[in-house]
């Protein structure tokens, strides 16, 4: 037993053990190399890519903020030199209130400074109460703004450095030039916002000149004398100074964070531009740590690898033995299994005759009540006539009594027809099927429910086409339906005082007749067509009537359909196939 598991185990663990292993760490390892590669192009570009997108966004919303900002303000002039108290301030020289309502305006409108000049340029009130007395008539913003009758847009360097953004415009009344009001504009605050990123962001005006930047040392410089100038340290600072070179690096430069991607755009007021620089340090340190999760799965399913191949022996020794334990459980199982079975299929064997017999046992007992609930119709409209017809010959009036007795010739033919279609439930077809005219069949069905109609008082509205409607049928079963319907109709209005049935025939791709009453309705709709299910008293029914009908209209291929009206009581359609003017019956 030792000589033939040695036998099993011993090409396992040979040479062919060495070169799967080779093969697997050769196939690893070229795996690895192929995936680190392609996942470092990939990530690269598509890290690339996605700075560039985002700086784009940002020079977008940089310059949207600025020029709405600019544009918030630029009304601000126009709206204060209509101000009346400042206005009768310049006119009576009393500016003791007119500084307060200026601070009153800042909050609002969020400019930096607000300043009131009179005529002769002397500020005169001012959000900032320091400044008060000052001489503005040499300033160009006082200069232009009384030149002018619009509102003037200067831009003013600052001694400690920087620029101001002012709005001058004229305040005059009756053709006097009262004074100057003045709005600077605080555009600082974006630079702080741009320097919390770490984009470097400037902005130029006509002439090329930095106005605002998130570099101080830039404002006052054009772009080639900023780029030359040493910036502070700061988290862009390598990308700043290799800007003044940047074509000239190799393009490994751009994923070592060496580099810059230079973006500018137009700003939609004076010929201003936003220029941003956008390093790309940080796009070799995402690919990298992509990278380096790579290398460390591969580096984990190698070890795996390597466990894996070593337990494998020891593995299949093991299979075999719980295999072989296995197969012999698995052998005494079938065989308890397979007598188990034998037993239950004679068991089987006898349920099924004993239901076969109970099946043979309620179709004959189903077909039974069947005939007793059909044969009773013409039972009771043959009691009524016979009692009619006694009464008649009694009064000595012979005629009405044979009318009489041809109306029970007529049930009894019926009785007749209706034994004989016990002999066609085994094989329904549409061999006796002829065109049918519904309004004559239904016409019929109330002459024989005529006596019940008469004892009940039940009110009848019949709504019938002017042309015959036609259907090919048995006449004999499709009459037997109508009859179901009208006598659920008048047991349903028993106790409705007024009973009201209201009958519809009409014609369109189907013929449908509507059998609607004015009782209680119904109350379990699912279960209306089950045999043997009634709502009504013990001896009233059993409960046959729509489940026959409704296998007489599907014989027929039609619908039979019961539903709830709206306004009290039951409604029922009998759908069936019109017959055409060419001999075919039109299809759903």
């Amino acid at each position: 037993m030792s000589f033939g598991w040695s036998n099993l185990t011993k090409p396992f663990r040979g040479a062919p053990l060495g070169w799967r292993l080779r093969f697997a760490v050769i196939a690893l390892l070229v795996a690895a190399v192929a995936t680190i590669w392609i996942t470092n192009r990939l990530l690269t570009d598509r890290f690339t890519e996605s700075t560039r997108n985002r700086a784009e966004v940002r020079l977008a919303l940089y310059s949207g903020n600025l020029l709405s900002e600019l544009r918030r303000n630029a009304i601000v002039p126009q709206l204060l030199s209509r101000d009346p108290t400042l206005i009768s301030a310049l006119q009576s020289h009393d500016f003791s209130l007119s500084t307060q309502r200026l601070i009153s305006f800042v909050e609002e409108i969020g400019a930096a400074s607000l300043m009131l000049l009179d005529g002769d340029g002397r500020l005169v009130a001012s959000t900032d109460r320091n400044r008060l007395g000052e001489a503005h008539r040499s300033s160009p913003y006082f200069i232009d703004a009384v030149r002018s009758n619009a509102t003037i847009f200067t831009v003013i360097p600052k001694e400690s450095g920087g620029y101001s953004f002012v709005y001058s415009r004229r305040i005059d009344a009756n053709a006097d030039i009262l004074g100057v009001i003045v709005v600077e504009v605080d555009l600082h605050k974006f630079e702080l916002a741009w320097a919390g990123i770490s984009d470097a962001v400037m902005v130029t005006d006509s002439t090329g000149t930095i106005i605002l930047s998130t570099e101080p040392q830039w404002r006052g410089l054009d772009e080639n004398a900023a780029m030359l100038r040493q910036p502070p340290e700061g988290a862009i600072q390598r990308a700043i100074r290799a800007t003044a070179d940047w074509t000239a690096l190799p393009p490994d430069a751009y994923l070592q964070g060496e580099a810059v991607m230079r973006m500018e755009t137009r700003i939609p007021f004076r010929g201003w531009q936003m220029t941003s620089f956008t390093t790309y340090a940080s796009i070799r340190e995402k690919v990298n740590s992509v990278l380096a999760l790579e290398i460390m799965g591969f580096a984990i399913l190698l070890a795996l690898a390597f466990y894996a191949l070593s337990r494998r022996a020891t593995l299949r020794m093991a299979l075999f033995q719980r295999e072989s334990a296995e197969l012999r459980a698995l052998n005494a199982r079938l065989q308890r299994e397979i007598a188990e079975r034998e037993r239950v299929e004679k068991t089987l064997e006898v349920a099924e005759q004993t239901l076969a017999q109970s099946s043979k046992l309620a179709a004959l007992g189903e077909m039974s009540a069947a005939v007793s609930h059909e044969l009773n119709q013409p039972l009771a409209a043959m009691k009524t006539y016979l009692a009619g017809a006694r009464l008649l010959l009694r009064r000595n009036r012979p005629e009405e009594a044979l009318a009489s007795f041809g109306r029970i010739d007529g049930l009894i033919e019926r009785m007749g027809a209706i034994t004989r279609q016990l002999k066609s439930y085994a094989r329904k077809g549409a061999d006796a099927f002829s065109p049918v005219n519904l309004g004559e069949a239904l016409a019929s069905s109330l002459s024989m429910m005529e006596p019940q109609l008469r004892q009940r008082h039940v009110k009848i509205t019949q709504i019938l086409p002017e042309e015959p409607v036609i259907v090919m049928g048995d006449r004999m079963r499709i009459e037997q339906v109508m009859v179901n319907l009208l006598r659920n109709a008048l047991d349903a209005t028993k106790s409705v005082s007024e009973p009201d049935v209201e009958i519809i025939l009409a014609a369109g791709d189907m013929a449908v007749l509507t059998v609607r009453d004015n009782g209680y309705g119904i109350e379990d709709i699912e279960n209306l067509f089950e045999p043997f299910y009634t709502t009504k008293q013990p001896g009233d029914g059993v409960g046959l009537g729509l489940a026959i009908s409704s296998g007489i209209v599907n014989d027929h291929g039609g619908r039979l359909t019961a539903r709830n009206s709206q306004h009290g009581g039951a409604v029922f359609e009998m759908q069936l196939p019109i017959l055409g003017s060419d001999g075919l019956e039109a299809a759903e």
